[in-house]
């Protein structure tokens, strides 16, 4: 009968199970290995008393030596693993106890604390021991492999892997030594020439993945698997083509970044996505100079309910500060963040404050508190449309709430504030760009007052993928109802990139920051919204304009067809990180500041276009869209 594989017995019963199946194949192999040494052919010369005499030692080896190689199992973790899960890691670590356990018997041996046992018998012990571990444990697993029909389905998928290489390997590996999952590997498919003909977990490597539309019929091919982690993201949009053109369901495995976390393996398999397509190749962080930031430190984040505040406080929660306060004006988004925060470990480090960053007495209690010494400021309206008909809001929010924030920030001597910015910013036409612009002067003319101590900075940046109001999950629900999909103008283009990424370069350049920089952030080639869309119908399953309409409605007031990422009057400096650029422009003299501000304070309650024309005196580069 097979040994019970373990999965639910209690921990020390598994164990002593476990002792008493190694135990018997480590006593055996000795035994044996007594035999195998003094057969009558192999005496090497021994009279018959000598021979006796080495035999009638071996129970007595027996009684100490297996507990000795027992011991060094139980060190190595042998007894805590599931015996069926046995890989060539596992394989190591089994012929490393076992080899150390016979040098250990050797040098015991020499101490002559027990008593004898011939060197000969040690080797061919040694041997023994691991032949006979080994199929151990090869034989439960397979015999767990062979039997196991948990979670059998009817319909069983019949796929081709896109790419033989390590990822493609143990994703093959991974579903094949689990039955009854629906999935059935058929081929691997592999751009590299060198590895057609060959074989790998006894799957052929038949091709390139042009081959599909020839090896779908022959093969009956449902699906594929694209296991490229490392690949450009136009060889993923071209391979996504091909299995849309021949009605294969396209699946991936987790990105470079994903599998480096350990969050995820090869087999933990998902659509492909955008993302996927965006293809970035993940930035370079100087940890040390983010930590250094962070660990240790008061840290605020405003806006913590949002997109971007929300994954901003995941990251510096992971940083290790002393305390991390997430402030959001919306308790039902903040709750939200607290109990992600709270299921990621970090609990014991949040305060969540639910406050208005244009509340003066509020968020003034809140500094003198809590005295953060890195502060980022992500609380904003951002609605392009929604702020467009309603500017004063915008410039009360994103204005008048920065400018409060920072004032506070250097009045409680905050080492770091940084301004979360946007490339609407950069010579606006419209109102929720026009309102950030606000901000970044009122945040660097606080640089200049006089004895102030806070380095600030702002950060520009484009569309993140898959954050709210943009138009990603937009085009996502629009499919999801069978359209239209619309797009404004069929040449718009947009920056994208994905939040955490986005996320990690602020934080990259709030080290950066020497003080009164506006950082901007390298994010790529811009995309075309139409080609965005085309691409987000196709990942769903469908064609454009065949089975989702594409519907142009045109610009939205204060839309451009372009988004720019300098000012005219900026000067361009690098930075010692190739994906983050520093602009450096003259800032407001500290003593027009509050002029500035009862102006705009002024704006913030004339009607919509009043509002606009007196946001265009103090922001000249400014493009108002007048009804």
């Amino acid at each position: 009968m097979p040994p019970p594989h373990g999965t639910t017995q209690h921990p020390i019963r598994r164990a002593l199970i476990s002792a008493a199946f190694y135990g018997s194949l480590l006593a055996s192999a000795l035994w044996l290995a007594y035999d195998i040494r003094f057969l009558d052919g192999f005496k090497f010369g021994l009279d018959p008393t000598a021979r006796n005499q080495i035999f009638s030692n071996r129970p007595t080896a027996l009684l100490w030596a297996v507990p000795v190689k027992l011991v060094l199992l139980i060190a190595f973790g042998q007894f805590k693993g599931i015996l069926y899960y046995f890989r060539l890691r596992d394989a190591l670590r089994l012929g490393g106890a076992l080899f150390l356990s016979s040098v250990a018997i050797y040098f015991i041996v020499l101490s002559r604390c027990f008593g004898e046992i011939p060197r000969g018998v040690l080797l061919i012990d040694f041997n023994l021991s691991l032949i006979f571990c080994m199929i151990f444990r090869t034989g439960i697993r397979v015999w767990k492999e062979s039997t196991d029909t948990s979670d059998e389905v009817g319909t069983v998928e019949r796929i081709a892997i896109v790419g033989a290489g390590g990822a493609g390997a143990q994703l093959a590996a991974d579903i094949q030594s689990r039955r009854g999952h629906g999935l059935k590997p058929i081929c691997f498919l592999d751009d590299d020439v060198d590895k057609h003909g060959l074989e790998i977990h006894g799957l052929p490597v038949l091709g390139a993945p042009e081959q599909l539309a020839f090896l779908k019929d022959r093969l009956d091919l449902t699906e594929v698997i694209l296991a490229l982690p490392t690949v450009s993201a136009r060889r993923i949009r071209e391979v996504t083509a091909l299995c849309a053109e021949n009605g294969l369901r396209t699946l991936v495995v987790p990105s470079l970044r994903e599998l480096a976390t350990g969050r995820v393996r090869a087999s933990d398999i998902r659509p492909v996505s955008l993302e996927d397509l965006l293809g970035r190749t993940p930035a370079q962080l100087d940890e040390h100079a983010i930590d250094s930031i962070a660990e240790g430190r008061v840290v605020l984040v405003s806006g913590a309910g949002g997109s971007i505040g929300s994954e901003i406080a995941r990251q510096i929660a992971a940083r290790r500060p002393s305390r991390l306060l997430i402030l959001d004006q919306c308790e039902v988004l903040l709750y939200q963040v607290e109990q992600d925060l709270i299921n990621l470990g970090y609990g014991a480090v949040i305060t969540p404050l639910v406050a208005d960053v244009t509340d003066v007495s509020r968020m003034d209690a809140i500094f003198a508190k809590y005295r953060p010494g890195l502060v980022l400021h992500a609380a904003a309206h951002k609605h392009v449309p929604m702020m467009e008909s309603q500017p004063g809001e915008a410039i009360k929010n994103n204005c008048l709430g920065t400018e409060n924030a920072a004032r506070l920030a250097s009045k409680y001597e905050a080492e770091r504030f940084v301004l979360i910015s946007t490339d609407k910013a950069i010579n606006p036409t419209n109102a929720m760009g026009a309102s950030k612009r606000l901000a970044e002067i009122a945040m660097q003319t606080h640089q200049a007052r006089p004895g102030n101590k806070t380095r600030f900075m702002a950060v520009r940046f484009g569309n993140v993928l898959g954050s709210s109001g943009s138009v990603i999950p937009l085009f996502r629900k629009q499919i999801a109802v069978g359209g239209p999909v619309t797009v404004t103008h069929p040449d718009v283009q947009r920056y994208f990139m994905t939040i955490p990424e986005a996320v990690g370069l602020v934080l990259q350049s709030a080290a950066l920051g020497t003080g009164g920089e506006i950082f901007v952030l390298d994010m790529g080639e811009p995309l075309k919204i139409m080609d965005v869309a085309r691409q987000l119908i196709e990942l769903s399953g469908f064609k454009p304009d065949v089975d989702i309409e594409i519907k142009i409605v045109g610009l939205r007031p204060g839309e451009k067809l372009f988004e720019e990422i300098q000012h005219r009057d900026e000067s361009f400096a690098p930075t010692p990180h190739p994906r983050v650029f520093r602009f450096v422009s003259k800032s407001l003299p500290w003593d027009e500041l509050e002029g500035f501000l009862a102006r705009v304070r002024e704006l913030a309650f004339a009607d919509r276009d009043s509002c606009k024309l007196g946001i265009q005196q103090l922001v000249p580069e400014y493009s108002p869209y007048i009804e």
